[in-house]
């Protein structure tokens, strides 16, 4: 089963290896306001809170069929 915490760990490790290729790439200054920009829209306030947001309505749905989003890991996640 997918969980939110796995979809976390996976998306954790490409933010931080976008945000290394733009600070190699951009002055400083630039990266500050990039990573800022990329955070927002990729991390904990943005794509996250939005499939945490799913997560909650496929356990509205109970049981309904399709994956639900779990947060947590292990089985009993």
């Amino acid at each position: 089963m997918v969980t939110l915490q796995i979809i976390k760990e996976l998306l954790n490790k490409r933010i931080n290896k976008t945000l290394d290729f733009a600070e190699s790439s951009l002055p400083e200054s630039q990266f500050k306001a990039f990573r800022k920009l990329f955070l927002n829209e990729f991390g904990d306030s943005g794509l996250l809170m939005d499939l945490k947001g799913l997560s909650t309505k496929g356990q509205e749905r109970h049981g309904m069929g399709g994956n639900i989003l779990r947060e947590g890991g292990g089985e009993n996640g």
